[in-house]
């Protein structure tokens, strides 16, 4: 396909293999058989040699080459060599062969054969065969044989996708967190903690739990730990103000005191009244004044003000939300930040993806793709994963598309899909899942800007879709 600019170009290169020199009947040789197809129409080329063939003066062979495939079957120009006797009288008479060539016998050794038809779709798959023909002088049959030339391979070559996967950047650092709230109960108006206080051992474990995991882990090492305390809204908001960074201050000395962390490592801060989680409740409630007490809480009153016009206003309302959501309002979100060294064994990291995933880099995932068997189980879980653990990322998105698409499921590649970004890359994964889905001008288009963008592998599957398109035109074609 070197130096075609069309997909003429490609149709006239659908040639059938060569026969090469067939003997035919003893004495007819066919050799430089070559059969092709483009725009809409067939072409059957081959020289015929004669040079052997001998005729009694009233006698004449027909040779007629034909395309038969099912039910379906086209007669080509017919080639009559004559003895001297009958080729007179043929001219004699006006009984040249219609649309075919009459020779007379020892006239002519090379006959180079050329006709076109129009094409028609069942053509692809067809024999060529030569059907011969031997008459007397009264135009008696005296014999007749048929052989096969070759079976045509015409129809396109089907699609065969090639996928092209992106490696990510690798993480100079590989930093990750951990997250969690802990609901850890305080007497009214205190900021002491105690250990023992209604469900304060089972919060406080969970906290020190986080840690513990990551602390223990040869494989990290904790940068910081930040806690951040809120109060819920009702009361004044400076007493709320005081419990807030009481309660957190105290929280973090109960943490320090437990881990021998340098100073400085944990971070705290506070919110005193926890408005943010008051919105997300109400919003998402099915409660009378749902609406009305939205706009109270998203206006501009203060917040005492706020606090009070809900409760006055809507005190049903108020007393539920007083009773059911305030004290989930009462919190303390804590996270582990933390590092995780590099992992460069394909073995390990294979392990990982299944015990802590969130360990691993994109880069790490990839590499440990190399080692397993494209469309296989594993190979898609893996990306599968790598997308789970960085479902906004671009990369990740893209090979998790291809690799669905390679295991069969379209549906899930198009979720990821449209988060894979719009790169060279990204529009040629799109170009296969049109192609895949036999929108071929869709592909077509997106294979043509991914080549255009570098992609190397779009130059030959966009031949592949041209092919696919002129054959449909041609099979549609009434």
């Amino acid at each position: 396909m070197k130096g075609c600019t069309n997909h003429l170009c490609a149709l006239f290169l659908l040639l059938a293999p060569a026969a090469g020199a067939q003997p035919t009947a003893g004495d007819v040789r066919i050799s430089d058989l070559a059969v092709s197809r483009g725009e809409g129409k067939l072409f059957v080329s081959m020289t015929i040699d004669l040079s052997a063939v001998r005729l009694s003066s009233n006698r004449e062979t027909t040779l007629t080459p034909l395309l038969a495939e099912g039910g379906d079957t086209l007669r080509l120009e017919p080639v009559t060599v004559a003895g001297r006797n009958r080729y007179y009288y043929r001219l004699r008479n006006g009984l040249t062969p219609v649309g075919g060539r009459l020779l007379r016998a020892g006239d002519a050794s090379q006959v180079a054969y050329r006709v076109v038809v129009p094409y028609e779709a069942w053509m692809g798959s067809a024999t060529v065969d030569l059907a011969r023909e031997t008459n007397g002088c009264c135009a008696e049959p005296i014999a007749r044989a048929e052989e096969r030339l070759t079976l045509l391979d015409l129809d396109p070559k089907p699609y065969e996708p090639r996928f092209v996967y992106a490696q990510p950047a690798a993480e100079r650092v590989k930093v990750r967190e951990m997250k969690g709230s802990a609901y850890v109960d305080f007497p009214v108006n205190r900021t002491e903690i105690r250990e023992d206080y209604r469900r304060n051992p089972e919060e406080l474990q969970r906290i020190l739990r986080t840690i513990a995991v990551v602390r223990d882990d040869p494989d990290t090492r904790i940068t910081s730990v930040s806690i951040k305390g809120y109060a819920s809204p009702e009361g004044p908001w400076a007493n709320n103000e005081r419990l807030a960074k009481g309660r957190t201050e105290a929280l973090r000395s109960y943490v320090g005191g437990r881990y021998d962390f340098p100073e400085g490592l944990i971070a705290t801060s506070y919110e005193p009244e926890d408005w943010a989680g008051l919105e997300r409740y109400v919003a998402g409630s099915d409660l009378k004044h749902r609406d009305e007490i939205l706009a109270i809480i998203r206006g501009g009153l203060a917040p005492d003000a706020r606090d009070r016009k809900i409760r006055t206003t809507y005190p049903e309302e108020y007393a539920f939300l007083l009773r059911e959501v305030y004290p989930a309002l009462r919190h303390s979100d804590y996270a582990v930040t933390y590092e995780v060294r590099t992992y460069t064994d394909a073995e390990e990291i294979r392990r990982l993806l299944r015990t802590a995933p969130q360990k691993l880099s994109l880069q790490e995932m990839y590499l440990a793709a190399q080692g397993l068997t494209p469309g296989s189980e594993e190979f898609d879980e893996l990306f599968a994963i790598a997308v789970r653990m960085f479902p906004d990322d671009e990369t990740a998105n893209l090979n998790a598309a291809n690799a669905a698409m390679q295991a069969g499921d379209l549906k899930r590649a198009d979720r990821y899909l449209d988060k894979a970004g719009a790169t060279p890359e990204a529009r040629y994964a799109r170009a296969v899942r049109a192609a895949l889905a036999e929108d071929y001008e869709t592909a077509a288009r997106l294979f043509e800007e991914a080549q255009r963008d570098g992609v190397g592998e779009a130059g030959e599957a966009l031949e592949r879709i041209r092919e696919r398109q002129a054959h449909e035109r041609q099979t549609l074609k009434p």
